[in-house]
C-alpha cells in the first residue's frame, strides 16, 4: 500500500489538528468577505456551486483512491458517517439552494461537524489521503453553510430546528439498520470512536446513544438562539417601514 507505513492518529491540539483549521478559517473569512462586498449575485451563487463541487470530489477522490489501491473496507470506509454523507448531498444544495436542505443542513453541520473538527477521529495524519479529506469535507462544509447563511442570507426558523432533528431520526434509524447487516459503526452508533471525544464524559453503550438524544434539543436551540434574535430584529425593522 502507498501509505500503508506513515503516520500516527491525529492528536487533539497538535499541528496536524490546528493549522488545517487556521488556514480553513482565515480562507472561508477572506472568501465570505469578498463575496458578500465585491461579487454580483451570480458569482456568488458559482462560488458557492464551486464549494460544493470541492467538498464532493474530496470525498469521492479518496474513495477512488482507496479502491484503487485495493484496502476498501465495506465496514469502515463508506461514505455512511454524517460528514460523509451531506457532503455526498450537498452539491444539490449549492446548486439547488433549497431552503429545506438549508433547515438540516446548517444544524447538522453546526452541532456535528463542528464536534468533528474540534475532536478530530483520524487514524491517518500528514499526508495520508484519508487526512486531506477529513479536513476537505469537514471545514468545506463548514465553509459552505457559513457561505449561505452570510452571502447569500439564508437563515434558520425555529422550526427548522425540529426539521432538522426528525429528520436526523431516519438516518439514525437507517445507519442502525445498516450497522446490524454490516457489522459497522458508521455514526458511532455501536461503540465510542477510538479518539478522544465528548462521547467519553457519557455513560457506555446503548445508554450514550439516549443521553445524546436528550442532549440534541437543547443543544440545536442553543445553536438557534442568536438567530431568533436577529430574525426578531428584522421582522420589527420591516413592521417599523
Amino acid at each position: 500500500m502507498l501509505y500503508s507505513l506513515i503516520l500516527d492518529s491525529v492528536r487533539i491540539g497538535s499541528k496536524e489538528h490546528l493549522l488545517p483549521i487556521g488556514f480553513a478559517v482565515l480562507f472561508a473569512t477572506v472568501l465570505i468577505i469578498f463575496s458578500r462586498y465585491k461579487l454580483s449575485y451570480k458569482y456568488k451563487v458559482v462560488v458557492f456551486q464551486g464549494l460544493g463541487v470541492t467538498v464532493f470530489l474530496g470525498l469521492i477522490s479518496y474513495h477512488v483512491f482507496k479502491i484503487y489501491e485495493g484496502d476498501y473496507n465495506f465496514r469502515t470506509d463508506l461514505p455512511l458517517f454524517l460528514c460523509s454523507f451531506m457532503a455526498l448531498v450537498v452539491p444539490i444544495f449549492t446548486f439547488k439552494r433549497k431552503y429545506w436542505m438549508y433547515e438540516i443542513l446548517f444544524f447538522w453541520i453546526i452541532g456535528g461537524t463542528t464536534h468533528g473538527i474540534i475532536t478530530p477521529d483520524i487514524p491517518d495524519g500528514f499526508p495520508n489521503p484519508n487526512y486531506f479529506r477529513y479536513w476537505i469535507v469537514h471545514m468545506g462544509l463548514l465553509t459552505i453553510i457559513a457561505y449561505a447563511t452570510v452571502v447569500l442570507k439564508m437563515r434558520p426558523k425555529f422550526t427548522s430546528v425540529f426539521k432538522s432533528l426528525i429528520i436526523l431520526q431516519g438516518y439514525i434509524i437507517v445507519m442502525m439498520i445498516l450497522n446490524a447487516i454490516l457489522g459497522s459503526n458508521y455514526s458511532y452508533l455501536n461503540r465510542k470512536p477510538n479518539s478522544a471525544s465528548l462521547l467519553d464524559y457519557l455513560d457506555e453503550w446503548p445508554y450514550y446513544i439516549l443521553e445524546v438524544e436528550l442532549m440534541v434539543i437543547p443543544y440545536l436551540l442553543l445553536i438557534y438562539l442568536p438567530f431568533h434574535f436577529l430574525n426578531k430584529k428584522a421582522r420589527k425593522k420591516s413592521l417599523s417601514k
